[in-house]
């Protein structure tokens, strides 16, 4: 008679998360059904125990506070599961803040829990997982503070040619009819020139908004100037 023998089970145990923020989204072939099916594939594909699938329905990738999301977390945490298993890292966040959060907290090096995408064909179980995940990491950042860089040089071009940038217009100016264009205000210039006139002459910014008031100019508001504000007047 052949003897039995036991084996020793290596399924990694993963919990999946899905989301989607609305519901046109269903269209574009990410619906939840869709992603399940995808990642039941995958996990059936590559030996995965499966343990559980957490959902995140209506939910936007703009915080990590979401409720399908934190229990997957709870679970790598409590070691229920060992890897976390998603369609795409956008299902999963969209910031590049967030993602290394996660990376630290959870699928960096010398922590237990893996990463596993499979649109991104990441699986940080392997030296090539993770480097992949680290090169995404640094290419979304870069692009990231790229936008930054020429959203600000376009600002800056904009401002210097006198156009209106957006939010609270500079002290000193007002906005022109066509809504683009910064014109000076010739009251406002005035002030402009007393404040900057009381400041050079050696007066504290504390003490050119009392002479301000005591003059009886006071701001858009009808307030009397604060030493922030007269900071900004009279650098402008």
């Amino acid at each position: 008679m052949a003897r039995k023998t036991e084996t020793t089970s290596t399924r990694t145990r993963t919990v999946a998360y899905i989301r989607v923020s609305t519901d046109k989204q269903a269209e574009h072939g990410i619906s939840l059904e869709a992603q399940r099916a995808k990642l039941e594939s995958y996990a059936a594909l590559y030996d995965l125990d499966l343990v559980a699938v957490e959902v995140d329905a209506g939910l936007s990738a703009s915080t990590l506070d979401r409720p399908g999301l934190q229990s997957a977390l709870a679970m790598l945490r409590t070691r229920k599961a060992s890897a976390l298993l998603v369609v795409k890292l956008d299902r999963l966040t969209r910031s590049v803040r967030d993602l290394g959060e996660l990376v630290e907290g959870y699928f960096g090096a010398g922590k237990a829990a893996s990463l596993l995408s499979v649109g991104d064909q990441i699986d940080t179980r392997t030296a090539a997982g993770r480097m992949v995940l680290n090169l995404l990491t640094t290419v979304a950042q870069w692009e990231r503070e790229a936008t930054a860089e020429r959203t600000s040089a376009a600002m800056q071009h904009k401002a210097s040619a006198g156009e209106y940038t957006g939010g609270k217009v500079l002290y000193g100016f007002t906005l022109a009819p066509c809504g683009v264009l910064l014109v000076e205000d010739a009251s406002e210039q005035a002030v402009l020139a007393q404040a900057r006139e009381l400041h050079a002459s050696g007066l504290s910014l504390r003490a050119v908004a009392a002479e301000l008031d005591r003059r009886g100019i006071v701001s858009r508001v009808g307030r009397a100037f604060a030493a922030p504000q007269i900071a900004r007047m009279v650098a402008a």
